[in-house]
């Protein structure tokens, strides 16, 4: 899969590691020195970020955790005004997604009926194309007024020069200097992606390698999107949604972890609408064992390794 250029050079992207790691073949795959720590980020984890010891024992070579969530909650402590307004925004943003969920439901509705409709396909395919064309202008529109509010906090509270992240920040840049690959796990996709955004961290880090799986390979990508459409996970039947921007540092994908859980993968009807929704990035499943590459210039599959066609069929990598 040939994509535009990323800036950064070389990147694996895991399912999740907790039942099969491999995070340590990735690693190793990127970087031949052992002396070198690992840059860890588990800020999604929250309250236990620091619980990384089965990550040191599967890695077995040094480990610099960067206690993003912790060094975020010291902020808050010193810097109440800060906390307020970020407090606010995340007000603001879940009820901008309320109410983005309100207008996404009917188009998704009317979306899937075109989709399994048998009439004349000459008729039904252009109303089905357009019908898909508007959801994707309500994915942008919402990521847009999202983005906006973003750059209002920026302009408001100027976080990224605040005394408290300056020396945090600072902090960060020194233990990256050491640091041959920066992990990130995953956890509450919105707490990592927001503290990763307060640090600029995937700035400091530069062009550097990166290992990512769950949500900190959905917060890496090109825009965030929330999926639980099977009937089997823990929030019931859900509408995909579109969060926001990511970091967009992993360019052409679409990450969707735990895919068997949280999609019926049996369901062609509703596969088909997420593929062609979500075009022209690609929908990459990512379970136990799989695995991608990113050389800088296009993505290398795995053997074994899945994504949707538009069609809605699974594809799998047979090299």
């Amino acid at each position: 899969m040939r994509q535009p250029k990323s800036a950064i050079r070389r990147a694996v992207v895991l399912g999740p590691q907790r039942h099969v790691p491999i995070v340590r073949t990735a690693v190793e795959s990127l970087t031949s020195s052992r002396r070198a720590p690992i840059a860890f980020v588990s800020a999604g984890w929250e309250e236990r970020e620091s619980e990384d010891g089965e990550f040191r024992d599967h890695m077995q070579r040094s480990v610099l955790n960067l206690e993003i969530w912790g060094r975020v909650e010291r902020i808050f402590a010193a810097d109440p005004e800060l906390l307020d307004a970020m407090r606010l925004r995340h007000d603001t943003l879940r009820r901008l997604q309320e109410l983005y969920r309100l207008r996404l439901e009917g188009l998704v509705t009317a979306a899937t009926a075109l989709l399994q409709h048998g009439g004349d396909p000459s008729l039904v395919e252009p109303e089905t194309e357009g019908a898909i064309a508007m959801l994707q202008a309500l994915d942008r529109e919402h990521v847009d007024r999202i983005a906006a509010v973003h750059v209002d906090f920026e302009q408001r509270f100027h976080p990224g020069e605040r005394d408290s992240v300056v020396a945090h920040r600072r902090e960060l840049e020194h233990q990256l200097a050491s640091a041959a690959v920066l992990c990130i796990a995953g956890g509450h996709v919105g707490v990592l992606l927001h503290r990763l955004q307060l640090f600029d961290l995937l700035t400091l880090w530069g062009d550097r390698p990166v290992v990512a799986w769950s949500a900190g390979a959905m917060v890496l990508s090109r825009r965030v999107v929330l999926f639980h459409q099977a009937h089997s996970s823990a929030q019931g039947v859900v509408d995909t949604e579109v969060m926001e921007n990511g970091l967009g540092i992993l360019p052409g994908i679409v990450p969707l972890p735990h895919s068997k859980k949280r999609l019926d993968l049996r369901n062609r009807l509703s596969l088909r609408l997420l593929a062609r929704r979500l075009q022209p990035d690609a929908c990459i499943l990512l379970d136990d064992g799989d695995r991608i590459d990113w050389n800088g210039a296009e993505w290398h599959p795995h053997r074994g390794s899945r994504r949707l066609n538009a069609a809605g069929e699974v594809l799998e990598e047979s090299r």
